[in-house]
Formats: C-alpha cells, sequence, structure tokens
C-alpha cells in the first residue's frame, strides 16, 4: 500500500475520530435533556438536532461555508480574525462533527428512555444528589447504548462525503479522505483504487456497525433478565 493511500486512511480515521470526540459530550447532554426534561420548544429543539438527517449533505456544506465565509456570522469581517478552518482537515471534521451528531443525540435519547427513572428517584432518596444520580446510576445504566451511539457516529463521520468536500475541498494529501479519493478515483477511471478504498469503507463501517448491534442486543438481553 502506498504512502498516499496510507494518508488517505490516517487522514479519515483522524477526521473521523475527532469529530465523533467533539460531539460525544454535547449530543450525550443534550440526549438526556430530551428524554428526561419537559421545556417550552422541546419538539422544535429535536426538529433542530435532526436537520442534519434529513437535509443534503451538500445544503449542510453549503451553510458552513455561509458561516463561514468573510462577510458570514463567523467569518474574518464578523470577528476580527480568521478562524482559518475553511480547505483544511479541520474544516472536514466540522462537516463530520455536523452530519455525525443527529444520530448519537437519538441514539443517546433512547438510551437514557430506557433507564429506570424509577432507579433514578431510589438514587435521590438514599442522598444522592441529581449529578451523582447522573453519573453513579443513569449514565453507566445507559452506557451501553451510548457507546452504540458513539460507533454510529463516527461511522458516519467516517463515511462523510458531500458536507466536507463543499467544505474542506478533495485536496490530495491535505483534506481528501476515503469518500473523495473513492470519487477521485472513479472519476478518473482508476477502478482498482476506488475498488480498495470501497472495500476499506466496508470492512471499517461493517466491524463498527457490528460492534453497535451487539452493544445494543447484550443491552436488550440485560434489561430482559431482570
Amino acid at each position: 500500500m502506498t504512502d498516499d493511500l496510507l494518508h488517505v486512511i490516517w487522514l479519515t480515521l483522524k477526521v473521523a475520530s475527532v469529530a465523533t470526540a467533539l460531539v460525544v459530550v454535547p449530543a450525550t447532554a443534550l440526549g438526556y435533556a430530551l428524554a428526561r426534561w419537559d421545556f417550552r420548544g422541546k419538539r422544535l429543539v429535536s426538529a433542530l438536532a435532526g436537520l442534519p438527517l434529513v437535509l443534503p449533505p451538500t445544503a449542510v456544506g453549503f451553510l458552513l461555508l455561509r458561516l463561514l465565509a468573510v462577510d458570514g456570522p463567523l467569518g474574518r469581517n464578523t470577528l476580527g480574525f480568521d478562524l482559518g478552518l475553511l480547505l483544511t482537515w479541520k474544516a472536514a471534521v466540522l462537516a463530520a462533527a455536523v452530519m455525525s451528531i443527529p444520530l448519537v443525540i437519538r441514539t443517546a435519547r433512547v438510551a437514557f428512555e430506557g433507564v429506570e427513572p424509577r432507579l433514578e428517584m431510589m438514587a435521590r432518596t438514599l442522598g444522592y444528589s441529581r449529578i451523582e444520580t447522573f453519573f453513579r446510576i443513569t449514565l453507566p445504566l445507559a452506557g451501553r447504548g451510548l457507546l452504540a451511539g458513539t460507533l454510529l457516529g463516527f461511522t458516519r463521520a467516517l463515511g462523510e462525503f458531500g458536507a466536507t468536500v463543499t467544505l474542506a475541498g478533495n485536496i490530495p494529501g491535505q483534506t481528501q479522505t476515503l469518500a473523495s479519493a473513492i470519487f477521485s478515483a472513479q472519476q478518473v477511471g482508476d477502478n482498482s483504487k476506488a475498488d480498495l478504498f470501497m472495500l476499506i469503507s466496508l470492512a471499517v463501517g461493517f466491524l463498527a456497525i457490528l460492534g453497535a448491534e451487539l452493544l445494543s442486543h447484550d443491552r436488550r438481553s440485560s434489561e430482559s433478565g431482570k
């Protein structure tokens, strides 16, 4: 395997890993809020959180591009300095994070909804604070579901193309990931390279989804055995 192929794989794994790490905490917090709290605008927040799932990825990339443009809300003229994200691997991270966070939020919400509220109430009656109850009771019980959601988010970030290529471009050696490398190889007729990248993507994606399925199955089995 040549150096450029290894670099594409390494960059793809780096982008997906950093994007997943960035979304895990806020997605878990929002998933918990949606599962446990009733507040005004809850349905609106839930709909907005899931919007990247239904929008074309290129539309999400275009929206991010407008935000980061020179005159955009996060652009140089507005902030007074340049964030330096466009056409870099950091832009690929941002695009992948935005596209993967809805999956993590929804999976986290389901995981927290699967925790019996009665157990949390019992912990509170035993003197645990709300924070202690969350970290000692709720989080461990929802842990498998949260890990499954993290794996799904990682898989989504791993295969992101539309938003990434719009925001970060497809620059070999700098921003080219597996998805964009497959596209480039196919465009120039290098089917052997495209096949290789496709097989790698299939293998990594399959292992991640299989892991998520096994975690979900173990969680359901443990709940049914109680």
